[in-house]
């Protein structure tokens, strides 16, 4: 136990955190129009990992998380075939970005999810999770990558290698 979690638990929250970090820092490389080549391997590398950790978790029936865990893993396949085999040429640029992006934004989305679920202040909020701060955190958190996906896009030009 590790912070009172089961360490395979804290090994899957630190992998996502540190995912949700060099997120942050890969989507300042896109605005900025650095591939930040570390921060990005980084950034994929620790957001399978967490959605990979999440499948590994005991469970009986098919959950949300594993839904926003396949879908994660698709995207995170375009993004790396996009970033690393398709080095971003063409329109590779801009699925990568998206992908890259909408990858970030379902770890936060999960993390939002998850502070309602074990914070006590944010539990009594919305025991059930679809409670309207439930919906109106998670309806801003989806407005605002909206927004940062299209400013990415728009902003993220690269030059040959």
């Amino acid at each position: 136990m590790i912070f009172g979690m089961p360490t395979f638990t804290f090994v899957h929250v630190v992998l996502s955190l540190v995912g949700i970090f060099s997120g942050f820092v890969v989507a300042y490389g896109l605005f900025v129009g650095d591939r930040l080549s570390g921060w990005t391997t980084l950034f994929l590398l620790t957001t399978v990992l967490t959605s990979v950790t999440g499948f590994l978790f005991p469970f009986h029936k098919f959950l949300p998380s594993h839904g926003v865990g396949t879908i994660s893993l698709i995207v995170l396949a375009i993004a790396i075939v996009a970033r690393y085999m398709r080095q971003m040429a063409g329109a590779w640029r801009k699925a990568y970005v998206i992908t890259a992006m909408i990858a970030l934004y379902l770890n936060v989305f999960v993390l939002v999810a998850q502070l309602f679920q074990k914070v006590p202040a944010l539990k009594r909020m919305a025991p059930t999770g679809s409670e309207p701060p439930f919906l109106v955190s998670q309806l801003v958190v989806m407005a605002v990558f909206i927004i940062l996906t299209i400013v990415a896009v728009k902003r993220f030009r690269i030059n040959p290698v």
